[in-house]
């Protein structure tokens, strides 16, 4: 699930998308680019996941009527507002229409990481909430024996080292299954494994 993430980045400034795209490479992202509004709507497509960094002032259609745009065709990807001329009235348009952040340029990149794995987290925490029984059962198969016994476990609160003193491994040994478990299963957090081993069969 994770796998198909994708920082989708809308911005007029051909400096700013390679910088971007740049950055964001370094950190592992899929990265994908677009010079105008426009241009991502045409290209847009209702099964894209990951979130949209969106600047507000473009030619042709600006980034806050696109976020409006997109929210009318039921776009469910998280929304990151980018700025040069940062003001109230635009952040509290861009948060009423669910903004995950409104950040001004010169980008502080600590803080647009910040915010896209905000966007990553909402966006895998619903899609875990829409995945369907087959979805799960498929996921699930890729788990090894080791791992659905500590998968097991972590949902039912146990700790590593008590993980560990049961199934007679290290806590680091627990560490590292644990950590295989949840790329397979492409959750990032307990709260999400829990909620995707609530829909597991039994």
């Amino acid at each position: 699930m994770s796998d198909h993430l994708t920082v989708f980045i809308v911005d007029d400034d051909p400096a700013v998308r390679d910088a971007l795209s740049l950055l964001l490479g370094i950190q592992d992202y899929r990265v994908a680019v677009f010079g105008d509004a426009e241009s991502f709507l045409k290209a847009y497509k209702s099964e894209w996941r990951g979130c949209l960094v969106l600047d507000i002032r473009m030619p042709g259609m600006d980034g806050l009527t696109l976020q409006k745009h997109l929210a009318q065709l039921g776009s469910e990807l998280p929304v990151i507002i980018m700025t040069g001329h940062g003001d109230v009235a635009s952040a509290r348009e861009a948060f009423r229409a669910f903004a995950v952040d409104f950040l001004e340029k010169p980008l502080d990149h600590r803080k647009l990481l910040a915010a896209i794995a905000d966007a990553f987290s909402r966006q895998r925490t619903r899609l875990v909430a829409e995945m369907n029984r087959s979805d799960i059962e498929r996921l699930l198969a890729r788990l090894t024996p080791r791992e659905r016994e500590v998968m097991a476990r972590v949902v039912a609160g146990q700790h590593n080292r008590d993980i560990a003193a049961e199934l007679g491994i290290s806590a680091r040994t627990v560490e590292v299954h644990k950590a295989r478990m949840m790329d397979k299963l492409g959750v990032n957090n307990v709260a999400d494994l829990v909620r995707l081993n609530l829909e597991l069969p039994s």
